[in-house]
């Protein structure tokens, strides 16, 4: 036999498969990554008590400043991300939530990301010096460079070892210091040539940077609308396609003359 419910019964007998669903959902891993800003690095300094670039076969000037790639934190691709953090961090400037199989090529284990972010740190570091010894005219086989960065994987720090090179073996070009005594930061990857390529996450860079000390930010041209979106207070962004295009800009900065382009 059949009765009659009331509303406010009906209402909740179907409003209970909802809640549970929404219950699991909330707890369900998600393909998604959460990123958020990183440390940075003064390439013109030390790393844990090493010098991060080393020159030999050519003199080396003492510079002034810091010139400070920029990196990012994301969660490995072994870590679960749930409905909670992902609405969490869609509110907050300072984390990011991207799709997992963007960041993570599908079926990587968090030993294999760490071994690609190595291998590409390796030869952004070669492709970097290549670079800066073409951008001054110096032979690779009478200028040696080392460069040394621990911990930190990825291409996106070729153009500022680029820009540390030119700084300790050229500067300005005129016995100034490329970065003008500021705190200059940066990100893009680049090639042989001197080509500056985009990265990703450059609005967590920026917050990286600024918090860092930075006044200035050298953003690859074609990332400068993600980068002025959120740009932090206080940080002057230039946007930059090549070697050549940085070191003028520095210059530009340093010696207040000539036009520094802006996002």
């Amino acid at each position: 036999m059949l009765s009659r419910l009331s509303r406010p019964r009906v209402l909740a007998l179907c409003g209970a498969p909802a809640l549970a669903l929404f219950a699991v959902a909330a707890f369900a891993p998600l393909p998604y990554v959460l990123a958020q800003p990183g440390s940075t690095a003064n390439v013109l300094g030390a790393d844990k008590g090493e010098p991060v670039i080393t020159i030999t076969g050519a003199p080396v000037r003492e510079t002034a400043g810091e010139l400070r790639m920029t990196t990012i934190v994301a969660t490995g691709p072994s870590v679960d991300i749930d409905l909670g953090q992902v609405v969490d961090a869609w509110f907050r400037t300072d984390r990011a939530v991207m799709p997992k199989d963007a960041v993570y090529p599908s079926g990587d284990t968090d030993a294999e990301v760490e071994k690609h972010n190595v291998a590409e740190m390796e030869q952004s570091q070669e492709t970097a010096v290549d670079a800066a010894l073409d951008y001054l005219g110096k032979s690779p086989d009478q200028v040696k460079v080392d460069l040394n960065l621990a911990d930190i994987g990825g291409p996106s720090a070729g153009l500022l070892f680029s820009l540390g090179i030119v700084d300790k073996l050229d500067g300005d070009g005129s016995g100034g210091d490329l970065t003008g005594g500021r705190t200059i930061a940066g990100t893009g990857t680049i090639t042989s040539d001197g080509k500056v390529g985009p990265v990703g996450g450059v609005p967590l860079k920026t917050q990286a940077a600024r918090r860092d000390g930075a006044t200035v930010f050298l953003v690859p041209e074609e990332e400068c609308s993600q980068a002025r979106a959120e740009k932090p207070e206080g940080l002057r962004l230039v946007p930059v396609t090549t070697l050549k295009d940085a070191v003028r800009a520095l210059v530009a900065l340093e010696k207040r003359s000539g036009k520094v382009p802006s996002c």
